[in-house]
């Protein structure tokens, strides 16, 4: 009796501790808790991934994977009503919360590249792009030669904007870059002729065209010149933390919830390619 009484203590001791000892483990967990709130920095203009909806709420595809990643925190440190502070910015600026510790976790579609991995964690990914041109139809702008002599805008600072360079460079095309601040003022430039294309993440592309009054008017070149693995920006030297958030992603994608979240905000484009299930698959962590 007294040996099972025992060993029931020692089991309810180690129960109680595993939570502190992750947190402790953790400076992330152990400040998030302290605070029962979580720093999370996002796009607002970055559909279908990241953007700020009715009520100025944060919603996408991202967004509702970071939200299960924070209920998956809020569960390890004992506080599942964890309060969500969102922080908008560009790519650029979110990164830098994220290294600074303004936010703990970033969540839009931001490409995981060994550059920022020496300032920031990631996840493990959560999407699968390609670099793309959108153009006015009817352009003479087929495939990515066609751009020699003409005006192409990009965002500044991101992966795109330095793939389309060196992408230029390689191929031997005079193209003028145009670096831009916001994803509006590309399609703005598109359409009022100041620019002969728009260079993005194709499937954000699509988005911003579907947003315009006249869909028709624009069109997306069929070649990429680029990959860009999505994932979320997180804390770098915290394997405690990235491990909480890397249970959530796991459990999405095994119980099939991540095509319910695909199909809500990409389900217009179809069903996601081979590549994108495969990623799925490779990116599920077994027990």
């Amino acid at each position: 009796m007294l040996k099972t009484l025992v060993t029931a203590l020692f089991i309810a001791a180690a129960v109680a501790a595993a939570p502190a000892s992750a947190q402790s483990a953790s400076p992330t967990l152990a400040r998030i808790k302290a605070a029962k709130a979580i720093n999370v920095a996002y796009s607002a203009d970055s559909p279908p991934f990241s953007m700020t909806g009715p009520n100025n709420e944060p919603q996408g595809y991202s967004i509702d994977l970071c939200k299960r990643a924070v209920a998956q925190i809020g569960r390890a440190v004992g506080e599942p009503e964890l309060k969500i502070v969102w922080h908008a910015g560009s790519v650029t600026e979110r990164l830098q919360m994220v290294a600074s510790g303004r936010a703990e976790l970033e969540c839009a579609n931001t490409t995981q590249t060994l550059t920022r991995l020496a300032n920031v964690d990631f996840s493990n990914l959560i999407f699968i792009d390609g670099g793309g041109l959108l153009v006015k139809a009817g352009a003479p702008i087929n495939q990515f030669s066609d751009l020699s002599g003409k005006r192409v805008a990009v965002l500044q600072g991101t992966t795109t904007q330095r793939r389309l360079e060196d992408a230029l460079r390689a191929r031997l095309v005079n193209a003028t870059v145009v670096p831009i601040s916001d994803a509006n003022e590309g399609i703005a430039m598109l359409e009022e002729g100041k620019a002969d294309a728009y260079a993005g993440d194709r499937v954000k592309l699509v988005a911003l065209a579907a947003q315009t009054a006249d869909r028709t008017k624009l069109a997306l070149v069929t070649e990429e010149f680029s990959i860009e693995p999505y994932a979320l920006a997180m804390p770098r030297n915290d394997s405690a933390f990235r491990l909480e958030v890397n249970k959530a992603l796991t459990q999405v994608y095994v119980s099939g919830d991540i095509e319910r979240i695909f199909g809500q905000w990409m389900g217009r484009l179809g069903r996601p390619t081979g590549i994108l299930k495969a990623m799925y698959l490779l990116n599920a962590i077994p027990e």
